[in-house]
């Protein structure tokens, strides 16, 4: 069966959406301290700056989000958010002291992180109303981080430093925004389906649904159980004596699951459903964390790779599904920037902070304590779905 027309014309659109925001992500996430430490600032600072960056974004992405919501202007929001981001980074080109880089870099990254939830929110009532796939739409976020990430680490090493200093990481932020904002005008204004809803009941109705505060925890606590690794895997992979050339490929092998995953995730959601495909991130995060510092080894690391597939994939596929079935069309902005706040920022946040303070106190043995978050969300995410059938808001 085709997909309609409209979705024919969506699809690329907010692919390229997707492309661009991890665009952005992928030469940020290695290389942001890069750019830090080239303005003079230390450890401790460039600690500083990315933890005021997560709990900036835990309080503001909700507030942006519930104001697109109440204006029902979520592109125009969007674009708003893309040409700030781009006027802060531009003025960090100058900028070298540490409360100046600390205040722009808020407000860059605190823009790009609430679009974020805008897109999603977009995207998913294009699935909702246009028969839009979602992941064969939100994997080339997933390739495009690969590209990003591999990209600007050859661009750097072989010209930006000679060329820029240490604007060089800068340079390629800033022309990943542009794209960003020139993506964010592609995005074909939502019409709503012919239905207006009252935003404010709507946003009502979610706030006393206690099965999507349920959903939004136990979706948080399975996302968060990657905290260790992500802050400390290639640490741990390094104290197995693996070379940085074969820590980059499994880094690369567990993306590599993630688009595999949101490629042929349709067939999954038909047979399992959301909560289903939550559960089995839930169920792939015990048996991944429980291994990961149990059975050493590049072998069972390769294979344990291949679960982030389902422990990120399957999950972020199962919550971007259960949103677009259940939240009232009013408050769509607004469930996916709590549902961001929490699973990206306020429980992967505090999260992250014991597991460094479980790593340092049991190194591999940390994982462990990463399964039974999983397996919380596994247990929670069960209970949900034994709860009567909620009914769609639309």
């Amino acid at each position: 069966m085709q997909p309609p027309p409209k979705s024919q014309l969506l699809a690329p659109r907010l692919s390229a959406y997707y492309a661009a925001i991890f665009l952005v992500v992928g030469i940020k996430t290695p290389f942001w301290p890069v750019f830090l430490a080239g303005r003079g600032l230390g450890a401790t600072e460039i600690a500083a700056v990315f933890a005021a960056a997560i709990w900036f974004n835990v309080i503001a992405t909700p507030l942006i989000g519930a104001a697109a919501d109440r204006l029902d202007k979520r592109r125009a929001t969007m674009v708003v958010l893309a040409g700030i981001a781009i006027a802060a980074y531009a003025m960090l080109w100058r900028t070298e002291s540490f409360w100046p880089l600390l205040v722009l870099t808020l407000i860059a990254a605190g823009g790009q992180s609430a679009i974020m939830p805008l897109g999603d929110s977009i995207t998913l009532a294009a699935v909702r109303d246009d028969g839009l796939v979602y992941g064969r739409v939100r994997l080339w976020g997933s390739v495009s981080f690969i590209a990003a990430a591999s990209g600007s680490g050859w661009w750097l090493a072989t010209v930006g430093s000679d060329t820029l200093g240490s604007h060089a990481v800068l340079a390629l932020v800033l022309a990943a925004s542009t794209a960003v904002l020139a993506a964010c005008l592609a995005i074909p204004a939502p019409n709503g389906g012919g239905r207006q809803p009252s935003r404010r009941g709507d946003m009502w109705v979610l706030a006393r649904d206690h099965r999507f505060w349920r959903f939004i925890a136990l979706s948080a606590a399975i996302q968060a159980s990657h905290q260790a690794y992500y802050g400390f895997g290639t640490l741990y992979w390094r104290s197995l004596g693996f070379s940085d050339t074969v820590i980059g490929a499994l880094w690369a092998e567990g993306v590599m699951a993630e688009i595999a995953l949101f490629w042929g995730g349709a067939y999954l959601l038909a047979r399992l459903g959301p909560l289903g495909l939550i559960m089995a991130g839930g169920a792939a995060g015990i048996v991944r964390w429980s291994l990961m510092g149990l059975v050493p080894g590049l072998l069972p690391a390769a294979m344990l790779q291949l679960l982030h597939g389902l422990t990120f994939g399957a999950t972020h596929l199962g919550a971007m599904n259960y949103l677009a079935r259940t939240v009232p069309p009013g408050a769509a902005a607004s469930a996916q920037a709590l549902y961001a706040a929490a699973s990206a920022g306020l429980g992967s946040g505090i999260v992250m902070l014991g597991a460094g303070a479980l790593y340092a106190a049991f190194g591999a043995r940390s994982y462990v304590f990463m399964a039974a978050l999983a397996a919380a969300g596994l247990a929670a995410a069960i209970q949900l779905a034994r709860l009567a059938p909620q009914r769609p808001h639309f």
